[in-house]
């Protein structure tokens, strides 16, 4: 659904976003991580038909954003990583006016707003929305995004200084989204999120990607993994001992499978087997830093 193709964005001799080749497919969510300043934002405006590229090219279902950006925007949901609300509306009112300027039937408009204030658990929808807590105020931003049914949806840090309850209430409604085919393209710092959520996820360091790829495939190039055996045995052993029993930890296959012959020939008694592999925090600060 989405493509870059050698997207490079300047601002006079400052390169925000440096050659970036990507995609994302149809009911998939792509996160997109980097330090401050490393130009995730500027990207996902670019694929949002709000900024327009140095060079290179956005396509929407293999339509050039720039070219097509009037038919194309109407199939996008986007959410700023600041949204504020027109304070001296409803929730209810505030969702049918962007209706309107979406065109939608007034009836359709009715359905589509109780549809999203149900989803989202808004339940003071004639409230005004300059009374909400910063939770309640994200839900309504989110539910605009929503209101014309996007096929694509771009969030800009949408847990942004959200209580952890809020955030992951949001996170389980994104993955409802994809259940229902949408695409979502996700920027966030809680990297705890976006590894939970996230089908394949892209970093960026200082405006250039430097990687693109599946959890599973980034763990294994860039992470490591850590067997941790636990057992018991009678005799004086040359391991960490704790509570009782024997620790032992390795990175080496084959030093775990002869450990586990060894336990299962001697008649120690396995305890726990355990593998510990890295977290997209580490393997971020590790790439940061070098």
């Amino acid at each position: 659904m989405i493509d870059l193709h050698h997207v490079t964005k300047r601002y006079h001799n400052f390169t925000a976003v440096d050659d970036f080749n990507f995609s994302a497919s149809q009911g998939e969510i792509v996160g997109i991580i980097g330090h401050n300043g490393a130009g995730k934002s500027t990207t996902l405006k670019m694929i949002a038909g709000l900024v327009a590229p140095t060079s290179g090219t956005v396509y929407i279902n293999g339509q050039d954003i720039q070219k097509h950006s009037v038919a194309l925007k109407r199939q996008i949901g986007y959410l700023p990583e600041e949204s504020p609300l027109y304070e001296n509306m409803t929730a209810r009112q505030y969702l049918l006016f962007f209706s309107e300027l979406y065109a939608m039937p007034r009836a359709r408009a009715q359905t589509r707003i109780d549809e999203l204030l149900h989803a989202l658990n808004l339940a003071d929808a004639d409230k005004l929305t300059g009374e909400f807590s910063k939770g309640m105020k994200r839900k309504v931003a989110i539910a605009r995004a929503l209101m014309h049914d996007p096929a694509l949806l771009i969030l800009d840090e949408p847990n942004s200084g959200l209580d952890p309850l809020t955030s992951f209430f949001i996170i389980n409604f994104l993955k409802t989204l994809k259940r229902a085919q949408k695409t979502i393209l996700l920027s966030a710092h809680n990297l705890f999120h976006v590894e939970y959520i996230c089908d394949r996820v892209a970093i960026i360091k200082s405006g250039k990607l430097v990687v693109f790829d599946t959890m599973e495939a980034i763990r294994a190039g860039l992470g490591k993994r850590e067997f941790q055996i636990v057992f018991r045995a009678e005799e004086p052993l040359a391991y960490e001992r704790q509570d009782g029993n024997y620790i032992y930890r390795t990175h080496e296959m084959d030093a775990l499978a002869t450990l586990l012959e060894k336990i299962s020939a001697r008649g120690w008694a396995l305890i726990d087997l355990s593998v510990h592999e890295s977290a997209l925090e580490e393997i971020y600060v590790k790439l940061m830093t070098t």
